[in-house]
């Protein structure tokens, strides 16, 4: 019987993991997701994006309504000291891919205009140089990680 609830709940995740995929020609962007925050404060923005496509691109700006601005950060660690810089472009090569993750390029979401809470779905825009435009929506985690990939938890008996 727990085989059985595993099998389900590895196929739940799967079909979670590929629902939050979003394409535009060679463009893909997998798993975007942030985490919960308040109102006037600032999220984050994390996701995969993939370029199948034979040149490279560049993401130059993100828009979302529920932020008064969206700013894409490097995160970088010297002499022990976390820092980020803002950039105006983030360089996607031809059968590549760049990651946004803790700790690496994030999406900064300025001034929220509400609460994000576990469940909620952000909207967002990714302008490229090509000009393409992709329309995405983060989805709100506990906090570790894309929703569905945080940690089971059995309850304490």
């Amino acid at each position: 019987m727990s085989r059985l609830l595993l099998s389900i709940g590895f196929a739940l995740c799967s079909s979670l993991a590929q629902a939050s995929t979003y394409r535009l020609g060679g463009l893909v962007a997998a798993q975007p997701w942030s985490r919960p925050a308040v109102s006037g404060t600032n999220g984050i923005g994390y996701l995969v994006l993939s370029n199948r496509g034979p040149r490279a691109d560049a993401l130059t700006a993100v828009e979302s309504p529920l932020a008064a601005a969206v700013e894409m950060h490097a995160t970088s660690m010297s002499g022990g000291v976390m820092s980020m810089a803002r950039q105006s472009r983030i360089t996607i090569p031809a059968g590549g891919q760049v990651t946004f993750g803790p700790g690496a390029y994030h999406l900064m979401l300025i001034g929220l205009t509400r609460s994000l809470k576990a469940g909620d779905s952000v909207p967002a825009t990714l302008s490229f140089a090509s000009g393409a435009r992709l329309r995405v929506a983060f989805a709100v985690g506990a906090g570790g990680g894309p929703p569905g990939t945080e940690p089971m938890r059995r309850p304490i008996r």
